[in-house]
């Protein structure tokens, strides 16, 4: 059995991380105080924790290339099934989310072949949701 990893992420603003969060990606929100917000990210324990000195989209991060593409570093996300994730890029693609790399299959024919896309969130932090075929197969393939 898989268990859900814990990560705390510092936002600008707790109203629009809810909304992004809860609203756009469709997050259950947990526990919360005036600080701090947990979120169900797709069975993990998400936590977005104010720093309102970080300025709206503050984060920018490194680029490294992956298979001809420049991917934001740092960066989180989640690894879904293929139809959760095409789900998932029409929810963002209808509500006009800008990409940082835009939905695509990268290592097309080799071991690894994903579905993947970045984005930010409105704090400026780089998420990657992607997608295997075969997720236990895949993955971690060489």
């Amino acid at each position: 059995m898989l268990t859900p990893f814990h990560l705390a992420v510092q936002v600008h603003d707790l109203t629009e991380a809810r909304g992004f969060y809860g609203h756009l990606l469709g997050c259950e929100e947990g526990r919360s105080s005036d600080t701090w917000v947990d979120f169900n990210l797709f069975g993990h324990q998400f936590v977005t924790h104010l720093n309102p000195a970080l300025e709206a989209g503050g984060a920018s991060g490194h680029r490294n290339p992956v298979d001809g593409h420049g991917v934001p570093v740092p960066h989180f996300g989640v690894v879904l099934e293929m139809d959760d994730w095409q789900r998932l890029v029409e929810r963002l693609r209808a509500a006009g989310m800008s990409f940082d790399l835009e939905p695509c299959v990268r290592f097309q024919g080799k071991p690894g072949e994903q579905a993947t896309m970045f984005f930010r969130d409105p704090s400026g932090n780089a998420i990657e949701f992607k997608a295997f075929r075969d997720i236990p197969g895949q993955l971690f393939a060489t």
